[in-house]
């Protein structure tokens, strides 16, 4: 795990800029969840988060743990130090997430726009771009949080 942010004293799930400058939301934690701070989290129900541990539309990083039933802190805009699930170039694009609620880099589909091919972009899933590379799992980054 390499820390690419040039910011040891934060940890995953911290925010990055000051909290003036982002939009912080307040969820509940859904049924059956434990939300961990630095969690990529999707909405399950009105009003209620679950963590993103597969390809989901994901709203923000959590910026504080919650059991089931209680509130949970989102960033929904702003930067955020999180933890990547895998490679991901600076200024990519990503989404939410693998089974550790880790952020992903959502690649480039080929389109066949001659053919009768079939396919399905996923630009609903993307919710955030990486302000740094990442080399593998585990590296920590900034990403800038905004659908």
């Amino acid at each position: 795990m390499t820390d690419f942010t040039g910011l040891p004293n934060l940890v995953i799930g911290d925010v990055i800029d000051p909290l003036s400058q982002c939009l912080i939301g307040e969820y509940e934690a859904d049924t059956g969840q434990t939300i961990i701070k630095g969690d990529a989290v999707a909405l399950s129900a009105d009003g209620k988060i679950s963590r993103a541990t597969s390809a989901a539309m994901a709203i923000g990083i959590a910026t504080k743990g919650a059991a089931a039933g209680e509130k949970c802190s989102v960033i929904v805009r702003g930067r955020v130090k999180v933890a990547t699930g895998g490679a991901i170039a600076r200024g990519q694009r990503v989404y939410a997430g693998d089974a550790a609620a880790r952020v992903l880099a959502l690649t480039d589909q080929a389109v066949d726009e001659g053919g009768t091919a079939k396919y399905t972009i996923y630009y609903s899933r993307a919710f955030a771009f990486a302000e740094q590379s990442a080399a593998a799992a585990g590296d920590l980054i900034s990403i800038i949080v905004g659908r």
